[in-house]
């Protein structure tokens, strides 16, 4: 069996005592939810919020209300715009955002079911935004979504 990637956050953010945040839309705290399922993990894990609505990530995280109507709240400018928020508010060496569509309902054609963006920041700035399109389940979705942003943060924490 392999080890869980919240184990191997946890292990390399000990290693390189860092610390991590998260701003979560469509996963619901999902990711802060396996990241605190590991012994030991306050150590380096400071906080996260579920920013769902859209007034939440304007006056909480601060991503710009011309970001929001430019491109929506399921976009890489908005997913880059949480990341930073999280860093600023949380005070976090490394921040995990994700926002999305996780289904049934709510795609266009544009903006299908299952598309999410997983951003990255650091205290340098904005690292990194992944476009995902899965093709899950609503828990399928949301799952993939929150494997996906600890892969990002390994990848991240190993380079």
């Amino acid at each position: 069996m392999t080890e869980k990637l919240e184990i191997i956050v946890g292990t390399l953010l000990r290693a390189q005592n860092k610390t991590i945040g998260t701003a979560e839309s469509c996963t619901g705290g999902l990711v802060a939810h396996l990241l605190t399922n590991i012994s030991g993990s306050s150590a380096y894990v400071l906080g996260g919020v579920v920013a769902y609505a859209n007034a939440i990530k304007q006056h909480v995280l601060g991503v710009k209300e011309e970001t929001l109507i430019h491109y929506g709240a399921v976009s890489e400018a908005v997913a880059g715009e949480m990341a930073l928020g999280a860093i600023r508010i949380l005070g976090v060496d490394v921040a995990l955002s994700i926002t999305g569509i996780a289904g049934p309902s709510g795609g266009t054609p544009e903006k299908p079911v299952g598309l999410v963006y997983i951003g990255l920041a650091d205290k340098n700035g904005l690292y990194t935004v992944e476009r995902h399109v899965w093709s899950y389940d609503r828990e399928g979705n949301k799952q993939a979504s929150a494997s996906a942003a600890l892969d990002l943060v390994i990848k991240y924490l190993r380079q």
